[in-house]
């Protein structure tokens, strides 16, 4: 189909009835991840950066579990095995970048524009924080999504963007594939008048 077919009132109305669809799939991928957890590096002003932590969703959804390790481990790790906890409904507010207070904090690290692209904080209770760093930009898209999901909040990263344009266009060739060829009318065809009788008789032999 070229381009102005997908411009057509019909097409668009079936895109807006899809998208929630689309949406609620990206959702679920991202608290996906987040329950397999991620290894995230603990930012030092000294030269050796060597110490991690694990941080991850609970099953219920409801609990993120997070504990420090001596190495990168490879692999998942275990609810039992990460000592720390935050319930996800003690948490505020989630900040990134500059916002964050182990950026603030850290005046080598402010300066470094890639970690501030990576950095993000939740707060919960009054002042308190627990600060990410991301090993990535894809993780930290995947970690901000699904934190926002889970807070009730839209996913806005450049991830879901790419993502919900990559399946809903997908989803829209394969529904439309039978109409290859057959020109879409905008306008639904007329509802046909109703029968005189409702008794139909059909001889199955």
């Amino acid at each position: 189909m070229n381009q102005e077919d997908f411009q057509s009132r019909p097409i668009l109305e079936l895109r807006e009835k899809i998208q929630p669809e689309i949406v609620e799939l990206i959702k679920q991928q991202r608290l996906n991840r987040l329950y397999e957890g991620t290894c995230f590096r603990k930012i030092s002003t000294r030269r050796r950066q060597d110490k991690f932590w694990y941080c991850r969703l609970s099953p219920n959804h409801k609990v993120l579990h997070y504990g420090d390790l001596e190495e990168n481990p490879r692999g998942e790790v275990p609810h039992d095995s990460l000592q720390e906890k935050l319930a996800v409904a003690d948490i505020k507010a989630v900040v990134t970048g500059k916002d964050c207070p182990h950026m603030k904090e850290k005046g080598a690290l402010k300066q470094n524009k890639e970690l501030l692209e990576l950095a993000f904080s939740l707060l919960y209770e009054s002042d308190e924080y627990l600060n990410f760093i991301a090993p990535d930009k894809h993780e930290y898209c995947v970690w901000m999504d699904g934190l926002n999901a889970l807070l009730g909040k839209e996913m806005t990263s450049d991830l879901t963007k790419s993502d919900l344009d990559t399946l809903l266009s997908m989803e829209m060739k394969l529904r439309l594939l039978d109409l290859e060829n057959i020109q879409i009318p905008e306008a639904p065809p007329p509802i046909p008048k109703e029968p005189s009788s409702y008794d139909f008789v059909y001889d199955c032999n």
